[in-house]
């Protein structure tokens, strides 16, 4: 039998977190949760998901900083990252630009709210490409 693709949804919104999570939870995917960057690190360290859905405005540890650390680690490199957040795109890139000097080396980036169907097409087509580069 086929593994489940594993997702990681990081939201500090915990309605918004069951609301991706039942999304999600219509397809075979393994979801877990996580409510800010730091316990989204440390649910990477304990398992590298195949996709994260991941906000960027958060307590303790904001989604900018975890992209950074993800892709400053050649173990997480190559992790697929949507970005589902309110920030405006293009603030959100300059805002990273300005920070490291880096593009935000996203895969994705959807500003909320998203529409169920919407996500599940970009999640799909996400975790397609990824099982293609591996």
């Amino acid at each position: 039998m086929e593994r489940q693709p594993k997702i990681l949804v990081v939201d500090d919104d915990p309605d918004i977190r069951e609301a991706i999570t039942t999304i999600l939870s219509t397809q075979p995917y393994e979801v877990v949760e996580a409510k800010d960057g730091v316990e989204c690190l440390e649910r990477i360290r304990e398992g590298v998901p195949d996709l994260l859905i991941l906000d960027l405005l958060m307590p303790r540890k904001d989604g900018f900083a975890v992209v950074r650390e993800l892709r400053e680690n050649p173990k997480y490199a190559k992790l697929p990252i949507l970005i589902l957040t309110a920030v405006r795109e293009d603030a959100s890139r300059r805002r990273y630009e300005l920070e490291t000097g880096l593009a935000l080396d996203v895969q994705d980036y959807v500003e909320k709210p998203i529409p169920p169907a919407d996500l599940l097409h970009r999640v799909s087509k996400l975790l397609g490409k990824a099982r293609e580069e591996s």
